[in-house]
């Protein structure tokens, strides 16, 4: 597996980093706090923060800001880690990712009624990638960014068949894959390199063997897991 996409599924698979800004307060030293986030499908991280965060102000006075993921272990200097460098924006359209966000944080649908929530997206930059002791890069944005496809317009039309008609595969999956037992279960999102469930409330992250690009690759894809899980 490249670099680049390895330093891409490791953004997939955790939804909160620690968010480094330029601190308008105290004259630009860095600083520090937690946020959740998700990828959009060109892989950019979206925040949804208050007008009254720190990290907010920080960020209208100053775009250029950090984003960190990190593998969980006892070891923290031999797992995983990506540092995402990028401008964070205000979103000029707060409709389009708001369903998804809301998918994978149902609890932030409390925040709209204090109406001084907004999404913001981080352009990645450049990022660094530590995929363990020693191997240490410096990668270009254009390179971890996900290949062109349709899945942005074809989601929810995949999420709805898959969790009318389908949900028992959700099923087979989580214990094929996680040796879960789950009751409670859902699709919440796909993308080119694979897809998420919401199982019990825990996300779990599955993986296509290759990427795929359109609701047609995406049926044969689920199918061949289908076809595993039973197997």
């Amino acid at each position: 597996m490249s670099l680049p996409k390895e330093a891409r599924f490791l953004m997939q698979r955790h939804h909160s980093a620690s968010l480094a800004t330029h601190s308008k307060k105290l004259g630009g030293y860095p600083f520090g706090s937690v946020t959740p986030y998700i990828l959009d499908h060109g892989g950019r991280p979206v925040i949804l923060i208050s007008d009254l965060a720190e990290h907010t102000k920080n960020i209208d006075a100053n775009e250029k800001v950090s984003l960190l993921v990190a593998e969980n272990g006892a070891d923290v200097q031999a797992g995983a880690r990506l540092t995402l460098v990028g401008d964070c924006t205000r979103m000029a359209d707060q409709e389009t990712p708001r369903s998804r966000y809301l998918r994978y944080f149902p609890n932030a649908a409390n925040y709209f009624a204090t109406h001084d929530f907004f999404f913001y997206r981080i352009e990645p930059k450049i990022l660094r990638y530590i995929g363990g002791f020693g191997k240490i890069h410096w990668l270009d944005a254009k390179d971890y960014t996900p290949p062109q496809n349709h899945l942005e317009v074809q989601e929810c039309a995949i999420l709805t068949h898959m969790n009318n008609d389908h949900r028992h595969n959700l099923i087979d999956y989580s214990l094929y894959k996680y040796a879960k037992h789950v009751s409670a279960i859902e699709m919440i999102g796909i993308d080119c390199d694979g897809f998420d469930v919401m199982a019990n409330d825990e996300i779990l992250r599955f993986y296509f063997p290759s990427t795929i690009h359109d609701a047609a690759q995406a049926r044969a894809a689920l199918v061949d897991f289908a076809q595993r899980s039973r197997a």
